[in-house]
């Protein structure tokens, strides 16, 4: 009897903590996203796999969607285009001659960020959470 319970309680708290947090990746309150993993990507070369620092990408960036921007450690960049949808939110804007991207997993937080220019692309993967 004590196993049934605990796995109904662990399977309660689960969907408790999923339906919480599944809220928080709507729009309407301000993330902080770690950067977990980079790509970097030239013409006619593969693509190589580091960490987000290595390419001199920020380990955090915080997501004020009140205000439209994206703050980093160095820069604070607006938000030119937010577009929505159930399953995510896409975030689009340009800083220093790249145009970038940033999606959002609105279930679990997990993002995407592409940076590119003519030459050069980069793709970071990350988390978020409430701040």
């Amino acid at each position: 009897m004590m196993k049934s319970g605990s796995a109904l309680l662990t399977i309660f708290l689960g969907v408790v903590a999923f339906n919480v947090s599944a809220a928080d990746f709507d729009g309407s309150k301000p993330l902080l996203c770690a950067t977990i993993e980079a790509h970097t990507c030239d013409l006619g070369v593969a693509c190589s796999r580091s960490l987000p620092e290595d390419i001199g990408a920020p380990k955090f960036l915080s997501l004020d969607f009140a205000k439209k921007v994206i703050v980093g450690p160095v820069r604070t960049t607006p938000m030119l285009n937010v577009n929505q949808d159930p399953k995510q939110i896409v975030i689009e804007g340009m800083e220093l001659g790249y145009g970038w991207t940033l999606v959002l997993d609105s279930g679990d937080g997990s993002m995407t960020l592409m940076i590119v220019n003519n030459a050069n692309a980069y793709v970071l993967f990350g988390n978020c959470t409430t701040r």
